[in-house]
């Protein structure tokens, strides 16, 4: 890990989240969604996005938070060749993050999706998620997706 890195602070509901800064293309106003038959709880569906179709996942629910309001804002992210979206509660902010300052993922949040957590942290006195983009989507799902997109 390197010593500072730039991040994208989201809410869900009263969790704050740090995104690589690098893996983001745009933060935008919610956009329709169609939703897909047999996906994960926190898979919205697809939504348009520059013309194309892309997964938009709902990031309180990927964290299992029973907190559910209405998203404020869509996160596109570039993960290798595809493309997401997280519906989010509110974007807060670029932020320079300190790798010192962070914790690997204690044993409180194995219950949760932590493949996704990289670490946690602190910012203004709150806690901070770090996720690890690339492994949002679960291979499974880009698979479904991928065969969705592909029937006539």
């Amino acid at each position: 890990m390197v010593d500072r890195s730039d991040v994208l602070v989201v809410r869900a509901g009263s969790i704050s989240v740090a995104l690589p800064l690098s893996d983001i293309v745009e933060t935008m106003r919610p956009l329709p969604i169609e939703p897909i038959a047999n996906m994960p709880a926190f898979v919205l569906g697809l939504a348009v996005i520059r013309g194309a179709a892309v997964p938009v996942l709902h990031l309180g629910s990927l964290l299992q938070s029973s907190h559910q309001s209405a998203t404020s804002r869509f996160v596109s992210l570039r993960v290798g060749a595809r493309t997401m979206a997280v519906a989010v509660d509110a974007v807060v902010g670029v932020q320079e993050l300190r790798t010192l300052n962070l914790a690997e993922l204690p044993p409180l949040f194995h219950d949760t999706h932590a493949e996704v957590i990289q670490a946690i942290g602190a910012i203004d006195a709150e806690l901070l998620l770090v996720l690890q983009s690339a492994r949002m989507v679960p291979e499974s799902v880009w698979q479904r997706i991928d065969a969705n997109e592909s029937r006539p």
